[in-house]
């Protein structure tokens, strides 16, 4: 990384003056991957000229040919690589033109970065002989630069060049030891895969960004040209969409290079449109933006609902469409249902997925709220197999507590009925420099210790088990009555006190107050015990209103890991105040005299 990052920031330099600092990223990315590419046809060139001459007229044709050829899944119809095209100076801009023109109708990464613009303006300003030059005098083979350092190098631009633009550094990717501890939990619970050769698996990111997670999960299980995987031979199938277009780029072309169809990987709205729709995956890896609103998708994901119901991908219980999304000010827990709705049947083996979060898809939203109907429906279907609570100042654009999610629609027999959480806010190692908001990370041992707590599933003082009708509970409404100004009752014409709404109050039942279960016989004596116990006693003339009663779940995730922590002995607390004190007066009379 530091010999590659000592000829980006040259090429910076070359930028600087007709490109602004935020805007170097314009050139270096589009130009890092198609000299990447370059490397890769450059060995097949003496294979596919030909193939192009005979087959030029014919893209199916020819693609099919040059695949069986040279196992490439594209190609490109120029005579040019970046090296040859600096043997014509005058007709540079034009001839590489023509080479970014000639890659195949799959490889449509450059139009993404507007290329043939920035080519003009480079040209214009006397500069594109020198970046190519740069770029072509650079080795960026797969088998020089592994996809895995590839990745490395692609976040590191987006976060170095979104600084520079004050933009957002963690918006497109999420930090590699994150992933890979949340690729480390998804492998865990499929013992197969992780040793049948020959397994087959697919994977998928709905918010696939630069393709960090399939690369890491392909590494974990395949391996590198520098590290084994744990199964070598069995097969992946990586899938994915993004909507931002710079970092599809990015991905489709990594996947391509390493001969992948280029159509699992989509570009869009996955909220309004799953452009994979129909299809499912043995695994499923997401790290959606943390508190984005989805208004842009917000007119298409209720009109899913409302032509789908409950085969709608956003389903979650509620009769009405606004009962089964969360607020418009947040989309997380639509990618939340999205990831679920991906998961292989489970008649065909089940799915497994997980999800990077924030801390607000816990407990957001009261009683039959969206987010809550969402809580309900996952917890109910057994879809939730444990929440991992990552330490704070994790990822680049944020130093809030994070959460990684893994959910399985085929639980096995003995975690079933039940959610895992882990307390793993106390194992990281702190970063010599930070970056952005990261001035933590997960090493490998960090990792191995979750990952432990996680298969060994029995409770500790990081990891308990909690039965799922733990996190549910009703939310009554509790009424005291209006009084007159004799302090007397007021009644209707039958009799009825009349509530007082300025004193009407609610209150949370847990399903599991006094012992009671799920059952809904249970209901009506668990309301009434908890009243006549922790409420009734305090405030003699309340009732409860029970056609306002609900239903509600939320994942108090800390509660169970509350750690008391007494109060400091009284007598160091006034010593400590008499030394600021005297401080205090020192100084005032430093000012005075």
């Amino acid at each position: 990384m530091s010999q590659l990052g000592a000829f980006i920031w040259g090429t910076a330099d070359v930028l600087r003056g007709p490109y602004k600092a935020s805007q170097y990223g314009n050139v270096v990315l589009p130009m890092t991957i198609l000299r990447r590419l370059d490397c890769v046809l450059a060995e097949h060139q003496a294979i596919i000229g030909p193939l192009v001459e005979r087959f030029g007229n014919n893209p199916e044709l020819l693609s099919a040919q040059v695949r069986r050829a040279t196992g490439l899944p594209f190609y490109n119809t120029s005579p040019w690589t970046l090296k040859s095209l600096l043997g014509d100076s005058k007709g540079l801009e034009a001839n590489l033109k023509q080479y970014v023109n000639g890659f195949s109708d799959n490889m449509d990464v450059f139009e993404r970065f507007k290329l043939a613009d920035e080519i003009s303006t480079m040209a214009e300003k006397n500069i594109l002989y020198i970046v190519v030059e740069r770029f072509a005098n650079i080795d960026l083979h797969p088998k020089t630069v592994t996809n895995a350092e590839m990745g490395d190098l692609y976040e590191y631009l987006i976060r170095t060049f979104n600084e520079s633009s004050n933009e957002a550094p963690g918006e497109h990717f999420t930090p590699r030891d994150a992933i890979r501890l949340l690729v480390d939990l998804v492998f865990e619970g499929d013992d197969e895969a992780l040793s049948t050769p020959g397994t087959i698996r697919s994977i998928y990111d709905p918010t696939v960004g630069t393709g960090g997670m399939l690369s890491i999960a392909e590494e974990h299980l395949i391996g590198g040209s520098d590290k084994p995987g744990l199964n070598p031979q069995a097969q992946l199938r990586l899938y994915g969409q993004e909507w931002n277009d710079h970092s599809y780029a990015v991905c489709k072309s990594d996947l391509l290079i390493k001969g992948y169809d280029s159509s699992n990987i989509q570009l869009g709205d996955t909220l309004a449109d799953d452009k994979l729709a129909g299809q499912t995956f043995d695994y499923c890896m997401s790290n959606p933006p943390y508190g984005d609103d989805w208004k842009a998708s917000q007119s298409a994901v209720m009109d899913d609902l409302k032509e789908l119901g409950n085969a709608s991908r956003f389903y979650a219980g509620g009769d009405k469409p606004k009962q089964n999304v969360p607020a418009v000010s947040d989309g997380q827990m639509l990618f939340l249902q999205h990831v679920v709705s991906k998961l292989r049947p489970k008649i065909k083996g089940g799915g497994r997925g997980g999800i990077v979060m924030n801390g607000s898809p816990l407990f957001n939203g009261g009683a039959e709220s969206g987010p809550s109907n969402i809580r309900k429906w996952l917890l109910e279907h057994d879809l939730i197999d444990a929440i991992v609570a990552l330490p704070t100042d994790m990822f680049y654009n944020t130093g809030i507590a994070t959460y990684i999610w893994i959910v399985d629609n085929n639980k096995p027999e003995e975690r079933q009925g039940k959610v895992q959480l882990i307390d793993g806010t106390e194992f990281y190692a702190k970063m010599r420099k930070k970056l952005g908001d990261k001035g933590r990370e997960l090493t490998e041992g960090n990792r191995a210790t979750i990952v432990r707590l996680y298969a060994d599933y029995a409770e500790t003082e990081h990891c308990k088990i909690v039965p799922i009708e733990e996190f549910a509970y009703w939310s009554i409404t509790v009424e005291r009555p209006q009084r007159g100004d004799d302090g007397g009752v007021i009644t209707n014409a039958r009799g009825k006190k009349q509530p007082d709404a300025s004193l009407r109050d609610t209150e949370r039942v847990p399903f599991t107050y006094n012992g009671n279960t799920h059952a809904d016989e249970g209901r009506k004596d668990t309301i009434k015990a908890y009243f006549d116990t922790e409420v009734k006693p305090y405030v003699p003339d309340v009732w409860v209103d029970e056609k306002k009663t609900k239903i509600g779940y939320e994942i108090p995730f800390t509660r169970y890991f509350y750690r008391y922590q007494p109060p400091r002995p009284l007598e160091e607390i006034d010593k400590e105040l008499h030394q600021v004190t005297r401080e205090i007066l020192e100084l005032l009379n430093e000012v005075t005299e």
